[in-house]
C-alpha cells in the first residue's frame, strides 16, 4: 500500500525541525570542544599547582611544621602524600577526551614521566606521581576534578529550548505556508465550480505574482462562463421558438399517428438536449447554500420518473430526514439525470425488464444516494471518459439518444456541493451510480 505524501506544512515543519536539531548538535559539539579544552587546561593548572605546592612543602618547609602542613592539606583539600612503591597497582583512567587532554597538559608541565591514574592499590581518586631527588611519591586527591557534575538543571533547559524551537518552527511554517494554503483552497473551490474570493496581492514578490495571475485567471474564467451562458441562452431561445412552431404544426396537420408520434419524439428529444446544454452551462449559484431535505427530494424524483416507465421492478430504501446543505434545484437535476439514465439504459438483457434500486443512506459525515440498474453497464476503462462533457457510452448503453451531458452534470453538481460522484459495476451486470454529499451540520 502506497503511503500518502505529507502536506507541504509537514514537509516544511520537519525540515525546520531537522535543521534545528542538526544545528543544535553541531553547536553542542563545538561548545564541548572549546569548553573541554578550556576546562582541561583549568584542571591541569589546578593539579600542577597542588603537586608543586605539596613538593615545596616537603622540600622547603621547616621539618617541625611539615607534618602540620600535610595534615592541613588533608583536612582542607583532601590531599595526601604517599610514598611510591614499585609494587603499587595502578589503574588508568578510561579513555575520555577530557581526561586525555588534562593528562597531556599535566605531563607537559611536570615532565613526561609523570603519571596521572585513577586508582592506586584499589583506592579510587586522582593520583599524580612526582619525585624529590631519587624518591618517588604519590599525591592523592580525594576529590576528582575530572568527574564533571553537570547536575540535572540542563535537562529542564534542554526541554524548554526544544519546546521553544518547536513553537518557533510551527509559527514559521504557518507563516511561510499560509499564502500557499490560501492558493490551494482557492484552486480547490475553483475546481469544484465555485468562484473563490480574490487572493491578497501582497507579500513576497513571487506570492504577489502567483496570486495576481490566479485572480486574473478566475476573472477570465468567470467572464467566459457568463459569455457562454448568454450564448447558450440565446441559442436556446432561437431554437425553442421554431421547435414550438414545429410541435404546433405537427398537432394541427393531418398526419398519420405513427408519423406524428415520431416527429413529436424527435422534437421532445431536441428540446431535452437544449435544456441539458443550459443545465451544464449554468454558472454556480451566488446565493448561500440552503438546508435541503434530501430524503423528500429523492422520493419525489422516484415518483415522478420511475412511475412513467413500463415493465419496471423498482425497490427503494430511503432513509428519512436526511439533510444536506446545497441547492435543491441542482440536486434535483442530478438525481433526475441518474434516474432517467437508469430508465433509459437499465433494462435487464435477459428478461427485458427494468430493474432499478434506489437507496439513500447517511452516517455522521456523509449522505449517499445510490441508483443501481441491471442493464449492460459501462466498461471500467470507459468510466472516466463518460464523465467528460459530450462523451457517451458504448452502443449497448447509449443507443442513439442523449447529448452526453447527463453524467457530466451529475459530476459537476456533486463537486459544487463538496461531494463526489462515482460509477461502479452492479454485479452480475448493470451499473451502480453513487453520489456522496457532506451531511448538513446541526445547529
Amino acid at each position: 500500500m502506497r503511503l500518502a505524501s505529507p502536506s507541504l506544512f509537514w514537509r516544511t515543519f520537519l525540515l525546520i525541525v531537522a535543521l534545528i536539531a542538526t544545528s543544535s548538535w553541531v553547536a553542542l559539539q563545538i561548545f564541548q570542544l572549546v569548553e573541554q579544552d578550556r576546562y582541561a587546561q583549568q584542571v591541569a593548572r589546578e593539579l600542577v599547582s597542588i603537586v608543586n605546592t605539596t613538593r615545596s612543602a616537603l622540600v622547603y618547609s621547616d621539618p617541625t611544621r611539615r607534618r602540620g602542613l600535610l595534615l592541613e592539606l588533608i583536612d582542607a583539600e583532601g590531599i595526601r602524600v604517599v610514598p611510591r612503591e614499585t609494587s603499587d597497582q595502578v589503574q588508568a583512567f578510561p579513555p575520555r577526551p577530557l581526561v586525555e587532554r588534562t593528562i597531556e597538559y599535566v605531563a607537559a608541565r611536570l615532565g613526561p614521566d609523570t603519571l596521572v591514574v585513577a586508582a592506586v592499590n584499589g583506592v579510587p581518586g586522582i593520583w599524580i606521581s612526582f619525585s624529590i631527588d631519587d624518591d618517588g611519591y604519590w599525591v592523592y586527591i580525594e576529590r576528582n576534578p575530572l568527574d564533571r557534575a553537570l547536575g540535572s538543571a540542563w535537562i529542564g533547559w534542554s526541554i524548554a529550548a526544544t519546546l521553544l524551537a518547536l513553537v518557533v518552527a510551527i509559527a514559521v511554517t504557518r507563516l511561510v505556508n499560509r499564502p500557499l494554503s490560501a492558493l490551494s483552497s482557492a484552486a480547490r473551490a475553483l475546481g469544484a465550480g465555485r468562484n473563490p474570493p480574490p487572493l491578497p496581492e501582497a507579500g513576497p514578490a513571487e506570492i504577489r505574482t502567483v496570486n495576481r495571475s490566479f485572480n486574473r485567471m478566475v476573472s477570465d474564467l468567470d467572464q467566459l462562463a457568463r459569455d457562454r451562458a448568454v450564448l447558450l441562452a440565446g441559442i436556446s431561445h432561437d431554437l425553442r421558438t421554431p421547435l414550438t412552431r414545429l410541435r404546433l404544426e405537427v398537432e394541427i396537420n393531418a398526419l398519420p399517428d405513427e408519423t406524428r408520434q415520431a416527429m413529436t419524439s424527435d422534437i421532445e428529444q431536441m428540446d431535452a438536449i437544449v435544456a441539458q446544454f443550459l443545465d451544464y452551462a449554468r454558472p454556480a449559484s451566488a446565493q448561500p447554500p440552503q438546508d435541503v431535505d434530501l430524503s423528500a427530494l429523492v422520493a419525489d424524483a422516484v415518483t415522478r420518473i420511475l412511475a412513467k416507465a413500463t415493465d419496471t421492478s423498482t425497490s427503494c430504501a430511503i432513509q428519512p430526514a436526511v439533510h444536506v446543505e446545497g441547492y435543491a434545484t441542482e440536486l434535483m437535476r442530478a438525481v433526475d439525470n441518474l434516474l432517467t439514465n437508469a430508465t433509459r439504459y437499465g433494462r435487464d438483457p435477459d428478461d427485458g425488464q427494468l430493474h432499478v434500486h434506489v437507496e439513500l443512506a447517511s452516517d455522521s459525515r456523509h449522505a449517499t444516494v445510490t441508483v443501481a440498474d441491471r442493464g449492460a453497464g459501462i466498461a471500467a476503462h470507459d468510466v472516466d471518459r463518460v464523465l467528460r462533457p459530450f462523451e457517451r457510452g458504448d452502443a449497448a448503453r447509449s443507443g442513439s439518444t442523449g447529448s452526453g451531458l447527463g453524467l457530466a452534470i451529475v459530476d459537476r453538481v456533486a463537486a459544487r456541493h463538496g461531494g463526489s460522484f462515482a460509477l461502479m459495476p452492479n454485479l452480475p451486470h448493470g451499473l451502480r451510480a453513487r453520489i456522496q454529499l457532506p451531511i448538513a451540520r446541526k445547529a
